[in-house]
């Protein structure tokens, strides 16, 4: 059986053929899949950033640190999250995750340090919101609720902001310029802690039909 000592680093992952985040020139962080992360016991302390731009979600607090397996990262609903260094999205860009968000009605998956200003959020079991310093939008499911999934979000040159659940548009695009400001996964200032779990995080500063098709196909597989 294998023994995981305090401050080990795994960066073993599940295999995966053909494109990979790295090969995009506009990659702003990746936070990958069973790759980078140090452990505390079972906790996580460190989730690197598997970019060459060193936003390293870090925690040092063990009672807030999320639990690992396999992995995937389980935040705690309490006050698990882990901080990096800033993010800012000032145009064009696409964020995506994959983890299970069955009981984070509420819940802020990840967010900025400032106050009210930027997070992405499960508002209920049916609607996803993201803020950004301009102001927030909501996209509601047509039908189902948040669960084990793969969710996209990408906002355009001009300005055009769209969300995906599993490869499906929720609800039509919105327009919101702004940043969007990242800085922790599990929480933001004053904001709800998340209660879930993540297996992969990843953020570009581009966004196309071809790179969201790519990002489907990998996080499908995970």
């Amino acid at each position: 059986m294998l023994s995981l000592k305090q401050g080990l680093s795994l960066s073993t992952k599940k295999p995966l053929g053909g494109w990979s985040p790295t090969d995009e020139t506009s990659l702003e962080a990746w936070y990958q899949y069973g790759v980078g992360i140090t452990l505390n016991g079972s906790n996580v302390s460190e989730w690197a950033d598997s970019s060459s731009e060193n936003h390293d979600m870090t925690q040092s607090t063990a009672g807030e640190q999320p639990a690992y397996s396999g992995g995937v990262l389980t935040f705690d609903g309490s006050d698990d999250n882990l901080a990096s260094n800033q993010i800012n999205l000032t145009g064009a860009c696409t964020i995506a995750l994959r983890g299970d968000f069955s009981n984070a009605s509420g819940d802020t998956i990840m967010g900025d340090d400032e106050t009210s200003n930027a997070f992405i959020k499960i508002q209920s079991s049916t609607v996803l919101r993201v803020r950004v310093t301009a102001g927030l939008v909501d996209f509601t499911l047509a039908s189902g609720t948040f669960g084990d999934d793969y969710l996209v979000i990408t906002r355009d040159g001009s300005n055009s902001v769209n969300a995906f659940k599993n490869g499906v548009q929720i609800s039509a695009s919105q327009s919101r310029s702004g940043v969007i400001k990242i800085d922790n996964i599990g929480t933001n200032n004053g904001g709800t802690f998340f209660n879930g779990t993540l297996s992969e995080v990843v953020i570009f500063n581009s966004t196309s039909a071809a790179l969201t098709s790519n990002i489907n196909s990998r996080l499908s597989s995970l």
